[in-house]
């Protein structure tokens, strides 16, 4: 969701990151405010980025595999693999490494998960509905950056001290749910610009994660697109500006076989693997 960036350069990225996370913004194509009111809290500034190095930038043409649950597959002939940031160690993304592959750290950016270690560190006030179909998580309030940024940072820096080449954020298209909190399409487009910033401060590429209706605004921060069942929900046409841009978009199915989903991959320029919903080692993609 490690560039070797001159000076002038990086304090234009973060001004206009500041600029477009400016409260109230009308849609996500408003001219940004450049001295926003109420001034901007300390958790809006960017860690400072890390590495001068250049980092990682997945590439469309790139083959796809996540895994979240059982016995971890690193034999899959894919590009880049998709991983839990919480139970991956170093040493496995070495190993990946080792082969040719690149490695994307889940980590949960817009939900609170009961079972993570970290879970007692948010705030009680931050904490919403719990998420449809998942009992043990509950949606965030994605308005209150101070509160969080401390523990997301946290998260982030788990990544690339492990060595991970990027970030796949989850949840964070919680101003589309039923989160208990009136978020906005602006707070939203808010709260994903500086999650991709604080990334990218720490050498990380970033992928975009099922936030479909916000795509095209958020194209220019994120480095690929992460979705799932954009041609189930017909919702695949979003994410067009992320392969005119030169980014990929990786596609995950549940309920398609290849044959309804390649003929439309190879159409639109996606990566498209059929999983099962446990997303343990199974995965089906398309020839060629």
């Amino acid at each position: 969701m490690r560039s070797p960036v001159a000076a002038a350069a990086a304090l234009f990225a973060t001004l206009m990151l500041v600029a477009s996370c400016a409260p109230g913004a009308p849609t996500p194509t408003a001219k940004p405010t450049p001295k926003p009111t109420p001034p901007l809290g300390p958790a809006l500034t960017p860690t400072p980025a890390v590495t001068a190095q250049a980092r990682w930038r997945p590439r469309p043409g790139d083959t796809f595999q996540v895994q979240y649950s059982g016995t971890l597959d690193l034999v899959v002939p894919a590009t880049v693999y998709d991983l839990d940031g919480d139970e991956t160690p170093a040493s496995t993304v070495v190993a990946l490494h080792a082969a040719g592959r690149h490695v994307l750290c889940y980590v949960d950016a817009g939900s609170w998960e009961s079972y993570r270690a970290d879970a007692a560190a948010f705030p009680a006030a931050v904490l919403g509905k719990t998420m449809e179909g998942w009992p043990d998580e509950r949606w965030l309030d994605i308005r209150q950056i101070d509160a969080l940024a401390p523990i997301l940072r946290a998260r982030l820096d788990t990544c690339a001290a492990r060595g991970f080449d990027g970030v796949d954020p989850d949840n964070v298209d919680g101003y589309a749910n039923d989160t208990g909190f009136p978020l906005t399409a602006a707070d939203q487009l808010r709260f994903n610009r500086w999650l991709a910033a604080e990334a990218h401060a720490r050498g990380l590429a970033v992928a975009l994660k099922n936030d479909s209706q916000q795509a095209a605004a958020l194209e220019p921060d994120f480095d690929a697109a992460v979705v799932e069942q954009c041609l189930e929900f017909d919702e695949c046409e979003l994410y067009r500006p992320f392969v005119a841009a030169g980014k990929p978009v990786f596609d995950i199915e549940y309920s398609l076989a290849p044959g309804a989903f390649c003929p439309a991959a190879a159409q639109l320029g996606f990566e498209i693997i059929a999983k099962r919903l446990e997303l343990d080692a199974y995965r089906v993609s398309c020839p060629g």
